[in-house]
């Protein structure tokens, strides 16, 4: 068995960081990950088809507070689900975040649909609510059956909210306004596993979410997704989708357009054992954090996240600001500085409504995600971020926020 270490123990060792490289996110393979994939590999359940696939949809379903959960091969692909099981379709709209990852605008374009970006609120950094209850109450008509962009003229066929960085949205005036126009709320929770809003699992608060295990999140399975919702009916339908839409597997009869989206049972054999792991990760995530917020807080032209009285934060990504004119240097000079010295950091995603793949003169204008790409870094923050590598990275950055 492989020895468990507490998030203390993980943090207190290791050797001095001054001649190794310092990654931004790794993940953490400490668990029984080697166990379960070798008795996949011993049994032959290798495929789509397998004990764990089933096992790690329990353990995601539980974990987030749904009925169901429907694995999949990575987050982009439980997300075009998501649009398929919400009723998007080609020449539609979707309300969706301009300051995240790419792939959300690319899965409603996958369905032919159009994204309308909202800008991100200043203290969170999340989607602003009062932008989305703004577009849909002036920027929209409704007739009681749909509601349509004054501009384009096209439907508004959902909203999907994405939390960034380990920190929810506020989701309640979100849900409210998607109530009042019948919109299905589709939580891209990616990067919250672990989250809480008002004491709620992220992923269970709208009509259906979306995970993904990237290498970077805060578990892993190397690649996949899922996707988890209380409803019985789309949880058939994704399943159904999700295995290239079998409707009489022995005879290979197929009445609608699949997809080859399920998750292997090797992976799924990783991502249990993830699971059992998440608790701990989450709290060295927020220890980081807390010495992180402890150790920069004085120094000047840095701005660090906070955490909303009626949030749960992970802490996935520790994202903080630079004021270039009270810290004399700029987000960007820090980065190339930090990495001469082999800490690696980056920058937050280029917002979507500047991507030349999704710009739509339609959406609002997006000031505050524009400002926040300018500013944010990413600092070290892999769940076995050591107490000295971690020492090592706040000291480089007072030297350099001092000069």
């Amino acid at each position: 068995e492989i020895p468990q270490l507490s998030p203390t123990e993980k943090l207190a060792g290791g050797p001095p960081p001054s001649e190794d490289f310092i990654p931004l996110i790794v993940p953490e393979i400490r668990g029984n990950e080697w166990k379960y994939i070798k008795e996949c590999l011993d049994t032959n359940w290798v495929s789509s088809l397998g004990s764990y696939v089933d096992r790690f949809e329990k353990m995601l379903a539980e974990r987030a507070g749904t009925k169901y959960a429907i694995a999949t091969v990575n987050g982009t692909a439980a997300l075009h689900i998501a649009m398929l099981l919400a009723g998007v379709q080609a020449d539609d709209e979707v309300v969706v975040s301009s300051l995240t990852f790419i792939a959300p605008a690319n899965a409603i374009r996958y369905v032919g649909a159009w994204p309308l970006f909202i800008d991100a609120e200043p203290r969170y950094w999340q989607i602003n609510p009062a932008g989305v209850i703004d577009f849909l109450d002036k920027g929209c008509s409704w007739d009681g059956k749909a509601l349509r962009n004054r501009r384009t003229g096209r439907r508004v066929k959902a909203i999907l909210p994405v939390h960034i960085l380990g920190h929810p949205a506020d989701l309640d005036p979100i849900l409210a306004v998607a109530a009042k126009y019948s919109l299905p709320v589709i939580e891209d929770a990616t990067e919250g596993l672990g989250a809480r809003y008002r004491g709620k699992s992220l992923g269970s608060v709208g009509h259906v979410g979306c995970f993904s295990f990237n290498g970077n999140k805060i578990i892993t399975t190397g690649g996949g997704g899922m996707l988890v919702t209380d409803n019985a009916e789309w949880a058939a339908r994704a399943r159904y989708l999700t295995t290239q839409a079998k409707d009489d597997p022995i005879e290979y009869v197929h009445n609608a357009i699949g997809y080859n989206y399920r998750l292997t049972n090797l992976l799924a054999a990783m991502g249990c054992a993830q699971m059992e792991q998440l608790d701990m990760f989450v709290e060295a995530k927020r220890q980081i954090a807390i010495r992180y917020q402890e150790s920069l807080s004085s120094l000047p032209g840095i701005r660090l996240p906070e955490e909303a009285d009626w949030a749960f934060n992970t802490f996935w990504m520790y994202t903080v600001l630079i004021d270039e004119k009270k810290s004399r240097i700029a987000s960007r000079e820090l980065l190339r500085e930090l990495a001469a010295r082999k800490i690696q950091t980056r920058p937050l995603w280029q917002p979507i409504h500047r991507s030349t793949a999704h710009n739509l003169s339609s959406s609002p204008s997006c000031p505050n995600s524009d400002a926040l790409y300018g500013q944010a870094i990413s600092l070290p923050c892999s769940v076995g971020l050591t107490r000295s590598a971690q020492d090592h990275v706040i000291e480089t950055i007072a030297s350099l926020l001092g000069k």
